[in-house]
């Protein structure tokens, strides 16, 4: 295990057990209501337009492939081409996670999110006035170049922000809120899918803009991550946010100065052995190097369980089992999409509360079973020509949903990184995932028209794989704060050295206190 690191080491959760203790509710405290309430169009809202998965863009794409319209004007794409007219929107999202890590550390997380709406607002615009299916390949670019910015510093900033007793349903709440997207796209394109003019996928198109017009928006009345703010050496700036939106519960003068220590500590620490080269870090020691193997193997799992399939091609996967009426498709797409809001948040908000490796077993598990499902039905289809083989296609694409949330919510990618490597790790995770929604994006419909229900069985190997990894690697950070998982890795001697100069921290604020009383005093 030299190679990847140890097993992981909790240190003792002062910090968690503050927040655990506070009686008050999020809704009871003005000032945290108030950020959680600019969190949804500024920072939760970035999924409605650019989620991996589904969201806005995705829905509208597979919506797209049964608009008679967009289906004539690009020359009814089949195959290669069309798979092409969906990996650009990856492509561009390749190119530009080298340059987020530094984009982040200088901009800061807020107008990280800014730079990214703009460029989502410049590719939807060119999509929408696209006169040739060159014109829409280079759109599809721009929107995905713009992806990374967004939503990286979008899903640091949530989970930077929000008190502990929160933090791992808001994170979780923003891996579901594409939902939101997603069934605006799949509503638009259904009222529009009859028209038998280009407006039929323009005006879809256009409402990509609106989105990142919220963040545009609203980011500018969000605070910044206090974590960038310590690091940028602007501590006064980070300890006022702090105290305004973390300290209005039970004890909350006690949790914010630990917490305001635990930052200061564990930067100070990150910084110490931060490499030069941004990317460095990436190889620097067994511990860095299994967080980032764990960060890219989930970006791999997130799209290689079978998702990509839904996300992109349900219209296919309904054709092999005879539902080919376009009406009825688009019909089945929005239902669906409607249906994963429906299930999603409620899930996001109770599945926090269980340990995280119990969640991604059972989303795994489950997601075997939806796919082992799919194939035995729409292999009855094409041996036996039976329309029921159709029944239980269409149930398990309803079940699949549910299943998959259950990993969305686990927030994994915000707990396994330092702040430091933070926009880096979860960068190495857009990586791979654009690494294989391109892969997915270009195979699936040639696999699908070459083979068909067969394809389907390389998906039910494939979960069976990641099955192992999940209960073989994957760690379990239930119960902690950002700062107490900041070093699970690195083993008792990091954190123990960390744990002192916490202690030597918060020994400095109370004498900086005591010298400010005594100073009022005097003047009084």
């Amino acid at each position: 295990m030299a190679i990847i690191g140890s097993k992981e080491h909790h240190v003792d959760p002062r910090l968690a057990s503050i927040a655990k203790d506070d009686t008050r509710r999020w809704y009871q405290k003005p000032s945290l209501r108030a950020l959680y309430l600019i969190l949804i169009p500024s920072a939760l809202g970035v999924e409605w337009t650019v989620r991996v998965v589904s969201g806005f863009d995705s829905s509208m794409m597979n919506s797209l492939q049964a608009v008679a319209a967009w289906v004539e004007y690009f020359d009814n794409p089949t195959e290669g081409r069309l798979g092409l007219l969906n990996a650009m929107y990856s492509l561009g999202a390749l190119m530009a996670i080298p340059f987020i890590p530094s984009v982040s550390q200088y901009l800061g997380r807020r107008w990280s999110i800014m730079t990214g709406s703009l460029i989502l607002c410049l590719g939807a615009g060119l999509q929408a006035g696209a006169r040739n299916s060159d014109m829409f390949l280079a759109s599809r670019w721009v929107l995905g170049f713009g992806i990374p910015f967004a939503i990286v510093n979008a899903s640091s900033l949530v989970g930077e922000l929000s008190y502990e007793k929160e933090r791992s349903t808001m994170t979780s709440l923003f891996s579901s809120s594409w939902h939101v997207g997603a069934i605006v796209a799949a509503g638009v394109t259904y009222g529009t899918f009859q028209m038998s003019s280009t407006w039929a996928w323009r005006l879809p198109s256009l409402l990509q803009l609106v989105p990142s017009l919220c963040q545009i928006c609203f980011i500018p009345f969000c605070p910044e991550s206090p974590r960038y703010l310590i690091s940028a050496d602007r501590a006064d700036e980070a300890y006022a946010i702090l105290q305004k939106y973390h300290g209005e519960g039970d004890n909350g003068d006690e949790f914010v100065r630990l917490e305001f220590a635990q930052i200061q500590s564990t930067i100070a620490q990150e910084q110490a052995t931060a490499r030069a080269f941004v990317w460095a870090d990436v190889f620097r020691d067994p511990p860095m190097r299994r967080r980032f193997l764990l960060a890219a193997v989930f970006g791999i799992f997130t799209q290689w369980s079978g998702n990509g399939l839904l996300s992109y091609y349900r219209c296919k996967i309904l054709n092999l089992v005879g539902i080919t009426e376009n009406r009825t498709v688009q019909q089945v797409i929005l239902s669906n999409t409607c249906w994963g809001l429906i299930n999603a948040v409620p899930i996001a908000i109770i599945a926090p509360r269980f340990p995280r490796r119990t969640m991604f077993l059972t989303c795994t598990i489950g997601t075997a079973v939806v796919y082992t499902v799919w194939t035995v039905a729409s292999a009855r289809f094409v041996i036996e020509n039976t329309s029921a083989a159709a029944i239980p296609v269409l149930v398990f694409i309803f079940v699949y949903s549910p299943v998959s949330s259950l990993a969305h919510a686990a927030g994994l990618m915000v707990e396994l990184f330092p702040y430091q490597q933070r926009a880096k790790g979860i960068s190495m995770e857009q990586l791979t995932t654009r690494f294989a929604v391109f892969f997915n994006t270009y195979v699936n419909p040639i696999a699908m028209d070459r083979i068909g229900w067969k394809y389907y069985i390389v998906y039910c190997v494939w979960i069976l794989v990641e099955i192992a990894v999940v209960y073989l690697f994957f760690p379990e950070t239930h119960d902690r704060t950002l700062e107490e998982l900041s070093f699970i890795f690195e083993g008792k001697d990091v954190q123990d050295k960390v744990q002192k100069d916490v202690d030597k921290q918060l020994e400095l604020q109370q004498v900086s206190q005591g010298t400010a009383n005594e100073t009022g005093r005097m003047e009084a």
